[in-house]
Parts: C-alpha cells; structure tokens; sequence
C-alpha cells in the first residue's frame, strides 16, 4: 500500500510541542536514553550519590534521584523549556565545553513523549518544589532532601506508534543497566544504585577506579588486567586494559571515555584493537577500560544527537598516541613483568659463564652480549635455521630442524640463583608438550610450543622492521574504477604509499593502476588491498592493513617453525626457553591470544593437597 499523500499546505511554523516530538526522536530513542540523559544532567550538578529506580524495564517508570546541587524554584520552569541551559552561553563555551550535557533539550524532549515530575531542592531552600509537565505548569512546595529527583512515567503514552518499536521488558532493562555501568566507570567518585521493580540489582560505593571496575567487569576482568598511564603533551590516557587472555567473543566489555563522556569512536577503537593486533588475532575483541583526557578545545562532542561520537582537531596524532600507549602496556606482558627483578638484557653478563659451562644454546638464537636490552634481537642470517629441512624422528635427541643443540643436563645446585630469573629453571618435560620449572614463587608450567612460537615471531618482526619494505612488481598492472576521493588520495600521499611498499598511480581522473604491492601480500588481491590502504591512508594518515596481514602471516610462519609437541628437550634446551621468554616482550601469551605458562604458587600446591588444614 501507498501513504496517502499530504494536500497542499503552505510553510508554517510547528508548534513546540510537535518540535520536542520530533527532538525527542533522536534524543529519546528508547527507555535507556532517558537514563543517560538524566544521569548526565546529576553529574553536572555535582552529585555524588545518584539513585536509579526503573519499573518494567523504564517503560514504565524512571526515577532518578541525586543530591546535587538542586534547582531553584523561578528556574525550574525553564528547566523543562526547549534549548534552555545553564552550561553554555556562548560559541567559544561551546567549543570548549566541558559539561557531559549543554544543548538544553533533554528534559524539554522527555516531557513531550512522557509524564514528567520534576522535584528539587537547593541547600539554602526550606523545603523542596515540584513542578509536573511543561514549562507553563505552576511550581507547587514539596517534600524531598536537598538534590533533584526526576520522575518519568509512561514513556511514549502519547506517542503509541514508537511504543510498538520498544523490545521486551528484559531487553529493555539491559540497556538501562549497561547505561548505568558505562557511567558508573566513568565516576568512581559517585555512588550508584540501581533497582528494576523494586529488588536492587547493583550498588556501588565511592571507590578508586581499580575496584569500582573490578566491581563492573567482574573479577575475570580485575584478574587480568594491566594498568595504562601514559601522558604526551595535553594528552592524557590512564586506565586498564585486560590481557589477550580476557579477551571476549562480543565487544560487550570496551568502555572508552574522552574527557569522562562515554564514546564508541571508530578512530579510537581502530588505535586500540591496532595495538592489540601483535597479542590477538582472530574474531576475539579486547576489554579494556580507557579514559583520555584533553583539552576540551581540541575534540568537539557535538557531533551526534545522543554525544557517543567525537571529532578530534588532530585525529592522526590521538590515534597515534593511543595505539602506541596502549602498545607499550601490552608489550610489557612478559615473564619478567610477573618477577621482582627487571627485565634481563639478552645477554646479561653473570649468565654468560654458566651458558658456556652448560654449552647452552637459546633454541636456534645464540645470546648476543653485544646487544642493548632490546627484546631478542638477531641478524637476518640466524633466521635460516628456521627453514631447514626436518628430517629426525621426534624421539632422535638431534634436534637441527628446530635449532637445537643437545647438551648434558646440569644438577640443579650449579644453577644462578633464580631471583633473577621469574621463570625459574626446568626441572622435567611432560608428555613432550609442557616444561615443568621450579622458581621463586613454586611451580611454573610452560607450553613450549606457544612460548617458542612467540618468542619466533617477535625475533621474525623484529627482523623485518629493521629492513625497508620489499616490493613486488607486478606483471600486468591491476586497474580499477576509482572516485576522485580516492585518486586525490592516491596523488597526494605517494611518499606515504611508496613506505608502504605500494606503486598506486593515477591512469584518469576516474582510473587507478596498481603496479606494485608488498612482497609479503603479493597473493593478496590488489584491489580490495588498495582500496584499503587508500581508506586508511586517507583516516589516519598511514596503514595499518600492511601491519595487520603481516603480523598474521609471520604468526602462520612463526606458529609451523615453533618447536612442536612430543619433542623430547634436554634441561639446558628447556631453560634456553625459559631465558629467551624473560627477555621477549609479550612472552604471555602465543600469538593467538593464548596464554604461554600459569603460576602455581606453594600456597596453591599446599591447597590441593590440603596441608595446613
């Protein structure tokens, strides 16, 4: 069927009430936008200590008092007044804005599609005032302590064709709730509570951010997390990201904030799971709670009706601090970040002469005593051990095709004194799969495999980053369809491009050719990959395609040139493994996300096998 079509009508005004109608389309999409609103409005006004009460999932009833500042009478009229605010008053306060809500036209908004119930008190008011409905209602005395309460019932009683667009109650509820947690992250500082039909769900005391996160995400989040503080000019970034092992199915638990207002920023998102591309690959998303802090001058927030989108004055440089700060945190996932001692250089000096007593080798890597504290760091011509040709049976204890070097086992007493050493020194191999090592803090379990494989590829990137990109020509140049976005891109960033190992050229105004791409994506279709690098060239200013797809091809080599299951490892090759993860960055995990070696702690043996109790 076909709507029926308006008569002829001539331009006229809308009434207010039709205006805050349609405002509240894009301000009051559903129960749980009314909550982020009004929590919003509480925080500025300086709460802290708000109170959430919902009833069948906020359509029914939302109720949200805190004890703010409070509102005085002659100004709660203009309080439900469409576009009327107390945060701005001119352009330069709007474009340096610092307040989580300033366009005035929530409350308005709410009102038109809702029964609304404002009470407030000021600290020097005898009692409260109340006011229902719009701004022409009459402000009446009420009960109440000092703050505001808002009360609003029958969301879209007027309105029943949205109404039909609501989900089930449950579903609503969800949302109201994770709007509550997302702000409850922000504030720490604030206590929450929060009640759906008359049972209290959550509360939270005024806490420090480790806990009240703990208290949010869980303790599976609190058990794996790295603190992040890192600051570069007006940029500040400090919170907690979650270690590759917490990773999750869905990207249910990022919770990233600018200057406290929470924002799903696909520049933001893109710098974070960019950093977490060496530690996660795969359809696994990152946790991670994340606040940057800037000066409010240079993001402007006022670029999405419901604020959850920013756009920064220099988006190339925030990305670039974001990716590397977060960068730096993952990196320091290695063995000797669990120890009390730093980390070791590769060749740290008091070891050198028990590695020669023990004709040690470092699993195809000899220690370099030359080398700064740079990770595992080798010439490109140790790498061909990596390829040779496999031919000994897996028990045979000649090991060539792995780089191994068999040695006489050492009594454990002629072993430096593991504090300096978190991972402690082998003592047995299980089923060929697991190295056993007794250190400081007990029994540490190694799987040799993912700890190899890790330790392969960061020696394999490393490699490859020291040397200019190789290129590889191609025979027929790849044309395509091009708008001119693209072929200004193309033209204008040839430097960048050429850094990149890509030969993208301009044939017409509407047709791009692509002469040479990377040798290590040269099986890669060179369309789709030039239109991605175009994109991302054109977004951040350099590509992170190149990186991504390299990383995963050099974690495919590294994972089928690790040492693999059932090979029998003497105890000098199982503690090469174990010096080579202390002096590998992010030796906690495979390349997969998965972790490399657990603790056991005395206490934890002494509890399996109940001594003490």
């Amino acid at each position: 069927m076909h709507a029926t079509q308006p008569s002829f009508r001539p331009i006229q005004p809308l009434s207010d009430q039709l205006i805050s109608q349609i405002a509240a389309g894009e301000v009051v999409e559903r129960p749980s936008a009314v909550v982020k609103e009004l929590l919003e409005n509480a925080l500025d006004a300086g709460a802290t200590q708000i109170t959430v009460r919902l009833e069948q999932g906020g359509v029914k009833r939302i109720a949200i008092t805190d004890n703010g500042r409070g509102i005085t009478p002659d100004q709660m009229p203009l309080a439900l007044a469409r576009h009327a605010t107390s945060k701005i008053a001119s352009l330069t306060e709007l474009e340096n804005v610092a307040t989580l809500g300033f366009r005035g036209e929530a409350l308005a908004s709410i009102a038109s599609v809702a029964q609304l119930t404002l009470t407030s008190r000021t600290a020097d008011a005898e009692h409260a005032w109340e006011i229902v409905g719009n701004p022409q209602s009459q402000v009446v005395p009420s009960a109440g302590a000092v703050g505001t309460t808002i009360d609003v019932q029958d969301l879209y009683f007027n309105t029943p064709a949205r109404r039909k667009f609501l989900k089930t109650e449950q579903t609503e509820f969800g949302h109201c709730a994770e709007v509550v947690r997302r702000i409850a992250l922000s504030r720490p500082d604030v206590a929450f509570s929060l009640t759906h039909n008359g049972k209290t769900v959550d509360h939270w005391t005024v806490n420090d951010i480790a806990k009240r996160s703990a208290q949010v995400l869980g303790n599976e989040f609190s058990g794996a997390r790295l603190p992040i503080d890192e600051q570069a000019g007006p940029l500040h970034l400090h919170g907690f990201i979650g270690l590759p092992t917490a990773s999750k199915a869905r990207a249910d638990a990022q919770y990233f904030y600018v200057n406290g207002r929470f924002v799903r920023d696909k520049l933001l998102t893109h710098a974070v799971r960019s950093a977490y591309q060496d530690v996660l690959h795969g359809d696994r998303y990152p946790s991670y709670v994340i606040s940057l802090d800037l000066d409010p001058s240079l993001v402007d927030v006022n670029v999405h009706p419901s604020k959850i989108e920013v756009r920064f004055r220099d988006s190339r440089a925030v990305h670039q601090f974001v990716f590397h700060a977060v960068q730096r945190a993952l990196a320091q996932t290695s063995a000797t970040a669990h120890g009390a001692a730093p980390a070791p250089t590769p060749a740290p000096s008091s070891v050198l002469p028990w590695l020669r007593e023990q004709q040690q080798t470092s699993l195809g890597m000899q220690f370099n005593s030359g080398s700064s504290n740079q990770g595992v760091a080798q010439s490109t011509e140790n790498y061909g051990n990596f390829f040779a040709a496999a031919t000994a049976s897996p028990a045979t204890p000649s090991y060539t095709n792995c780089g191994l070097a068999s040695a006489a086992a050492a009594p454990l007493q002629s072993m430096p004194d593991d504090e300096e050493y978190p991972l402690g020194f082998a003592i047995a191999q299980l089923h060929g799969i697991f190295v056993l090592a007794q250190n400081r803090k007990g029994l540490a379990l190694i799987d040799m495999h993912a700890a190899h494989e890790r330790i392969l590829y960061e020696q394999l990137k490393n490699a490859l980053d020291s040397d200019a990109m190789q290129v590889q020509p191609l025979l027929i140049p790849v044309t395509f369809y091009a708008d001119e976005v693209d072929v200004g891109t193309a033209s204008e960033n040839q430097e960048i491009l050429r850094s990149l190992g890509f030969d993208i050229t301009a044939l017409s105004p509407t047709t791009l050719a692509v002469r040479a791409v990377p040798v290590l994506l040269k099986n890669a279709d060179a369309q789709s990959l030039a239109r991605d690098v175009l994109r991302d060239v054109r977004e951040f200013g350099g590509s992170r395609v190149l990186l991504e797809r390299r990383n995963e091809m050099l974690g495919t080599l590294a994972c089928h040139t690790a040492v693999r299951a059932n090979r029998i490892l003497t105890i000098p090759e199982m503690n090469a493994l174990l010096r080579q993860m202390e002096a590998t960055e992010r030796s906690d995990q495979c390349n997969h996300g998965r972790p490399t070696w657990v603790q056991l702690s005395l206490s934890d043996l002494d509890k399996l096998f109940q001594r003490g109790q």
